[in-house]
């Protein structure tokens, strides 16, 4: 899938699984995002390993078969991580190690990695080793081999006490230490949200590396940081933006993924109440994905997780720049949604949408005015509902063209 090589980057190897819920496509496609991840991670994917299974081996997640091609691989090319698709227990991690001798990290471990070397502020580094330390929990007893009993005595852990256990109630005071420190942040923040008056509040949401920063500087014109990598954005970004004379507050978000670890929805869940006080939200699409359908459930199921699934929604279809259809030949296959060229999309659940679909590319401010409308018509109704007496202030989009 990428194509750039470098001699930094730590070479990988990606395992995935191919089940009745799980089929040889959408493995694929997995497998596609974990390596997209593991580029962004700082790695390398030099192969990838697939296995049939009615479901994953309790202890080693692939058959032993397939466990031994791994290790043969790993040990002839100086491979040092194994990376799975999907969240491996305590256990079948220690199993792993043991057969495979390498660094082995899963689809969750590798998203925690990814977001602790992109927080940059404390709220956002407190929150990942939040969800750091909830995963760590139940995996320590595989991190220590030197389990023998302490000594007690003055200034000892305690009679009896293994590292183990020790380690453990560290780890557990840490988690308590660090919800603490978030409950304080969640009310700064939110007197800080309560300082910004009655202003309309609009969210970008979507899944993640599909244009949301790119939307924001365009329609902010401010320097949010953008890059084609996932998870560029991690804070939230809250901007004044005008449209017209209409003012409004847009936040762009921490973008979502399938599979997301649950520590990581659990411990973000307060970044989100960016989110959950909104008053309106722009579900931004990378229309030119193959899998954007999925991408789309992926995102209504976290917005129902923080109970935001019901509010007012725009549906931004972006890089419409980049979308090209599969090419059909009918002789070989029925045609399916991957053939349809864009004007096809529009005629499907897309145009029952009606005018809260949006076809617009970002980075070449295409159909942004159509945009902008849009935006102002849905700021507009909202801020006049909540002050009726505003209403000559704010004419009609196409007016204020006029004047």
């Amino acid at each position: 899938m990428l194509e750039k090589k470098d001699i930094n980057l730590e070479k990988a190897v990606l395992i995935g699984i191919v089940t009745k819920e799980q089929d040889e496509t959408k493995s694929k496609e997995y497998l596609d995002e974990l390596e997209f991840l593991t580029y962004t991670a700082g790695g390398e994917v030099v192969k990838r390993f697939t296995q049939k299974m009615e479901m994953p081996n309790p202890k080693t997640f692939i058959g032993t078969g397939k466990m031994e091609d791994v290790r043969e691989f790993i040990e002839e090319n100086d491979i040092g991580t194994a990376i799975f698709d999907d969240e491996l227990s305590a256990a079948q991690e220690r199993n792993i190690s043991k057969i495979l001798n390498c660094k082995v990290l899963d689809r969750t471990n590798l998203i925690l990695d990814i977001f602790a070397q992109r927080a940059q502020t404390s709220y956002a580094r407190t929150q990942v080793e939040l969800a750091q330390c909830e995963y760590l929990l139940p995996r320590l007893r595989g991190m220590w081999t030197h389990l023998e009993r302490q000594k007690g005595g003055i200034g000892m852990r305690g009679p009896g006490e293994t590292e183990i256990e020790t380690d453990r109630r560290i780890v557990r005071d840490k988690i308590s230490l660090l919800k603490e420190r978030i409950k304080t942040i969640d009310k700064q923040m939110s007197v800080q949200r309560g300082n910004r008056g009655a202003m309309v509040r609009v969210a970008l949401v979507g899944y993640t590396n599909v244009g949301k920063s790119t939307l924001m500087n365009v329609i902010s014109k401010s320097e949010v940081f953008a890059e084609n990598k996932l998870f560029a954005t991690l804070d939230t970004t809250v901007r004044k933006v005008v449209i017209q004379n209409l003012p409004f507050l847009l936040s762009d978000t921490v973008g979502f993924i399938r599979k997301l670890p649950t520590q990581l929805v659990e411990s973000f869940k307060s970044t989100l109440d960016e989110v959950r006080e909104a008053d309106l939200l722009l579900h931004v699409v990378d229309i030119s994905h193959p899998n954007f359908e999925e991408h789309i459930e992926s995102v209504n199921k976290i917005l129902g997780e923080i109970e935001s699934v019901n509010k007012p929604t725009i549906m931004v279809f972006n890089k419409i720049d980049a979308y090209k259809p599969e090419p059909f030949d009918g002789d070989d296959f029925e045609r399916t949604k991957k053939n349809y060229s864009l004007e096809e999309w529009k005629k499907t659940w897309m145009g029952k949408i009606g005018e809260n679909a949006l076809f617009i590319s970002a980075v070449n401010k295409e159909n942004l005015e159509d945009f902008k409308k849009r935006v102002y018509d849905e700021v507009r109704r909202i801020h006049i509902t909540r002050f009726p007496y505003n209403n000559f202030l704010y004419p009609d989009y196409d007016d204020t063209l006029e004047s």
